[in-house]
């Protein structure tokens, strides 16, 4: 589905070196709604340079209707990229709908003044542009009456029928591609916990198909659950350098009782699917995620970076088999 949302805003932080057009001219022009820009385009060399002063009855770009992928980066007063889908998330284009412009000079306009293929530099006043097309407070990184400058590179234009299906190809390539590098990824991980393993003295090690290892430490006398039951779990989760980052003990959402959820559901991370099916009810066990069976190459919260390992000490309380 494409987001009927007119612009996503991540809220990421972060100096990150600068990917700038071939500055053959460092002139900006103003548009008759107040719109900062210059506007690069490709010569037959395949070098950028500054389209010049886009006349107001140029309709050369993209339309309201029509759908832009992009990539672009965010840059505040002081010269700080914030955003950049090239080097954020998965690296792929966004894809959004041109619009009526919500603000005099908007980042809709920007978009109708790019063709496929252009880069635009573009400056924005940061309190109209959050209040009236974000739709958000300003964050903390962006200073009150500053200017936002814009760089983006119109990949695309395309209609709507386009755009779904560039962006049904865009998800396949980038889930191939995920798939590669976690096959590596599960590779390195499994090194690092068998030395884990070893370090930690640790007996009776037993590994499941996708790559879980898990210990018993003490036998259930209950049944096994199945794909489908209900199963009831508590457990502490830390990293292998023992930084605790969640407990369902002490959790204030849960007031220290058991996390219940549908097994093989796809309901918590994979690890606790594929592991969890292997213990007896009132069993407590400690579990080896490698990272492609955890979170991957995101990191959920500061706690655990991208790609991190983790520890699970976890007790099936119970389990309620599915009707």
């Amino acid at each position: 589905m494409l987001s009927k949302t007119k612009f996503l805003l991540p809220v990421l932080a972060g100096a990150i070196a600068l990917q700038s057009c071939n500055k053959n001219s460092d002139e900006f022009y103003t548009t008759a709604d107040g719109l900062t820009y210059k506007i690069f385009e490709q010569n037959e060399k395949g070098e950028y340079e500054n389209k010049g002063k886009v006349a107001a009855e140029d309709s050369t770009g993209a339309k309201i209707g029509e759908f832009v992928a992009f990539h672009w980066q965010m840059v505040n007063s002081e010269d700080s990229v914030f955003v950049d889908t090239r080097s954020q998330g998965p690296g792929l284009p966004r894809i959004v709908p041109v619009m009526e412009p919500t603000m005099k000079g908007g980042l809709e306009n920007a978009f109708m003044m790019l063709s496929a293929g252009d880069s635009g530099v573009f400056k924005l006043n940061a309190d109209t542009l959050f209040t009236k097309t974000f739709g958000q407070p300003l964050p903390p990184f962006v200073k009150p009456g500053s200017m936002l400058t814009f760089r983006i590179k119109a990949e695309r234009v395309m209609n709507q029928s386009e755009a779904e299906t560039y962006q049904q190809e865009l998800m396949q390539k980038y889930m191939e591609e995920m798939k590669v590098r976690s096959e590596k990824q599960i590779k390195v991980d499994d090194e690092k916990i068998q030395a884990y393993i070893k370090e930690q003295n640790l007996e009776n090690v037993q590994k499941t198909e996708s790559g879980v290892y898990y210990v018993v430490t003490e036998q259930g006398k209950g049944q096994k659950p199945s794909a489908g039951d209900v199963v009831a779990v508590h457990y502490k989760g830390t990293r292998l350098d023992g930084k605790e980052f969640d407990s369902s003990y002490n959790n204030p959402m849960s007031n220290g009782e058991p996390i219940r959820f549908p097994l093989g559901q796809g309901r918590v991370i994979q690890g606790w699917d594929d592991a969890i099916l292997q213990l007896n009810e009132g069993s407590k066990a400690t579990l080896l995620i490698p990272s492609p069976l955890a979170y991957g190459e995101q990191a959920p919260s500061a706690d655990i970076p991208a790609n991190s390992i983790l520890r699970f000490d976890v007790e099936l309380v119970d389990v309620e088999k599915a009707q």
